[in-house]
């Protein structure tokens, strides 16, 4: 039996609820989110290990109108009996959820991601508060002709370790929930409704019209498979003609790629900062005329 055919198991606690509120909406939500000019936002789980967690996620997903649930290579089946008891009547969003080798294929065809961190010393970029970020991340809109949605990503990590800096320095944006400092650790289904709750305030606030918090950030940026592209070109130039050696590449590309996230350059910019990487090389490659200084 395939897992688009297993029995959803409701929790006891569920089943009057399911009975008497059938929640024929979240269908009809789901449309809504596609509606041309609002962001399509996806949440993505990486190499999570908790198969409840999983589930309760889905769940969440489902409460506040989150468009796709994706898994980074997911350490426990993330379509088991358990995760499925936990997300009741959002086992759709669970049953559909794509599996990806790693963060950058997930985020791929996003432009505006941000990565949740637990930590709060020694992350590479600066650390906003939920309101921020997330009204950064909704700050990208599609102009009412586009029939295309655009991809906005929340992306939360392990949930022993949360994200590496190399992952963290895929998002154009950190977020980090303020919590006590006696006991500032936030268990991953917890944090993920924090956040979620809040983007769906801010998604209320905004098809009210009531974008004040978004007017700070109106650029379109680039894409991230577009933007990860240019970085890879880059680092090969520049270790080609000597800037970057091959033990030091890593930490150097490192602050580059920082640099450009503050940035955070628009498809154009992006586009022009490949031509000059392609021309770099060809005249790096050029054969030096005869009696031309080198």
């Amino acid at each position: 039996m395939s897992r688009h055919e297993r029995h959803l198991d409701v929790p006891s606690d569920e089943k009057e609820y399911s009975e008497t509120q059938p929640h024929p909406t979240i269908f009809e939500l789901q449309q809504q989110l596609n509606q041309p000019g609002t962001p399509k936002i996806n949440l993505i789980l990486v190499e999570p290990s908790g198969p409840r967690n999983i589930g309760n996620i889905a769940r969440l997903c489902a409460n506040f109108e989150i468009n796709e649930l994706r898994l980074v290579a997911p350490r426990c089946d993330p379509f088991c009996g358990e995760a499925r008891q936990m997300a009741v009547h959002a086992a759709h969003l669970l049953e559909r959820a794509p599996i990806y080798p790693d963060l950058s294929a997930a985020i791929a065809d996003c432009r505006r991601v941000v990565a949740a961190s637990g930590r709060k010393e020694g992350v590479p970029l600066p650390l906003l508060p939920p309101v921020e970020a997330l009204s950064w991340l909704l700050a990208e809109r599609v102009p009412p002709p586009s029939k295309q949605p655009v991809g906005a990503a929340l992306v939360f990590g392990r949930e022993d370790r949360g994200l590496s800096n190399d992952e963290l320095l895929q998002a154009g944006c950190l977020l980090h929930i303020p919590a006590a400092p006696s006991y500032p650790s936030i268990n991953l289904a917890n944090a993920v409704a924090v956040v979620v709750q809040t983007l769906w305030t801010l998604r209320l606030n905004l098809d009210a019209g009531n974008s004040d918090l978004l007017n700070k950030a109106p650029r379109t940026v680039a894409t991230r498979d577009a933007f990860e592209a240019t970085l890879a070109d880059a680092e090969a130039l520049l270790l080609e003609v000597g800037f970057l050696l091959p033990h030091t590449a890593r930490a150097r590309m490192a602050k580059l790629r920082a640099l450009l996230q503050r940035a955070q350059p628009d498809s154009a910019e992006v586009a022009l900062l490949r031509g000059m990487v392609a021309q770099l090389r060809w005249a790096a490659r050029r054969p030096c005329p005869p009696g031309a200084p080198h």
